[in-house]
């Protein structure tokens, strides 16, 4: 129940530490713009709305059928039952490691792993254990929407970097270098890009990781997409192209998208013995260890059959060429053809301040609105990921759903003024 001010007290003054119902470093965190989304999509469908969701972040492919195999043997072995250590399973690190060489080509220890639940609190852990109070962040822009939070909660100061669709949203090392100040400690990079999908060739991955090194700083990469990309293109991992910043830097990954496994909640960090003590550390007060029965599950996806990972790479390459094909019939809409992760991101700039099934749209956020009132279609703003006007589309869903979600797009805006 709202209350009135006391006679004579002054509204302006922060009220006394008892009476704030909420702390001022939750109550300024935003939550997950992404999540809401698919949330709101999926109520929707709930309720009977024939909603095409295309702001979920996840696969349609079920996990492998081994891989549940795993996790049912898992939960009938009494040992799973109890606490294990908070760093992981030895048999998960181990296998992150192996797993991390294959594909990496970058070496680890076991001691060098902390299994976390999901790629989500990867992120979270590695900022809390570096950044102290005022220490900026790089962020190449568009990003992620939980990382400008997660850098927030750490104490940090998030600076983004922008890229647009000109550069294929590829940040460079003169935009990096130019954003750098001497409060400056970490650069926070991902290729492949969530929600561009952008990927960086090699030697770029090298410039920046050079640069850095040059430039004194940590990096906290992050590799959860380095499955998924196309045309031939190859996700190339910083630290194994400039093994001298190892000491200085943070890989994270994780089994939710390659794998199929958004549900599961396994992620890891791999980095330095003393960040990773920390961070192992941070996690034993919190939430102690992850899921044994998920674990158990990662070990199997880490380790057993990798066929799951290439027929859902074919699906979503599919898909890919399906929605950028299509969205490029829209007037008004420029698509730059993504080379991984599973996400579109179109400019939608010379679609703003028309009108649109009667109405005049002024930001992309409320073109999401209106494309999920007028066409029952779910999308992401651009507003989530720190540029608008643009729009983010995930085309990790069935292919019927897809060109439908599309063509309902098509039908409404082609109609703009």
């Amino acid at each position: 129940m709202l209350t009135a001010p006391a006679p004579g007290s002054d509204p302006a003054e922060p009220a006394p530490p008892a009476e704030r119902r909420v702390s001022r470093r939750v109550g300024a965190v935003t939550s997950s713009t992404t999540m809401a989304a698919d949330a709101r999509a999926k109520a929707l469908r709930a309720d009977g709305r024939p909603v095409v969701n295309l702001a979920a972040g996840e696969p349609d492919h079920a996990t492998a059928d081994h891989v549940v195999a795993a996790a049912v043997r898992a939960a009938r072995d009494p040992a799973m039952h109890r606490y294990t250590p908070v760093g992981g399973l030895p048999e998960l690190r181990q296998a992150i490691v192996a797993k991390t060489l294959r594909d990496s080509g970058l070496t680890a220890r076991p001691t060098d792993v902390l299994v976390t639940a999901g790629g989500k609190q990867a992120v979270a852990q590695a900022l809390a254990t570096l950044l102290d109070p005022g220490d900026e962040v790089l962020l190449p822009t568009p990003h992620w929407t939980t990382y400008p939070e997660a850098i927030r909660l750490a104490g940090g100061v998030p600076v983004p970097v922008v890229a647009d669709e000109a550069s294929g949203y590829l940040v460079s090392v003169g935009q990096l270098e130019a954003a750098r100040t001497p409060r400056t400690k970490l650069l926070l990079f991902s290729s492949p890009a969530n929600p561009t999908g952008a990927v960086h060739p090699p030697e770029e991955v090298a410039e920046i990781g050079r640069w850095a090194l040059a430039a004194g700083l940590w990096v906290v990469t992050d590799e959860i997409y380095e499955h998924l990309t196309y045309d031939g293109t190859t996700a190339a991992s910083l630290p194994a192209l400039v093994p001298e910043i190892q000491p200085r830097c943070v890989v994270v990954n994780g089994v939710a998208k390659a794998y199929a496994m958004t549900g599961w909640r396994v992620g890891w960090l791999i980095g330095p013995a003393d960040v990773v003590a920390g961070a192992t550390a941070l996690q034993s007060h919190s939430a102690g260890h992850v899921s044994n029965i998920a674990q158990a599950a990662a070990v199997a996806a880490l380790t057993g059959d990798q066929s799951s990972v290439a027929e859902l790479r074919a699906a979503l390459d599919r898909r890919r060429r399906t929605v950028v094909g299509m969205l490029r019939e829209i007037p008004g809409i420029a698509c730059p053809e993504p080379l991984g992760a599973f996400y579109v991101y179109p400019a939608v700039t010379a679609l703003l301040g028309r009108s649109i099934a009667g109405r005049t749209v002024t930001t992309s956020a409320e073109l999401a609105e209106l494309l999920l009132e007028q066409a029952q279609v779910a999308v992401v703003p651009g507003e989530a990921f720190g540029t608008p006007g643009y729009l983010r589309l995930s085309y990790a869903l069935g292919d019927d759903d897809l060109v439908e979600g599309v063509r309902r797009m098509q039908q409404l805006l082609s109609s703009a003024d």
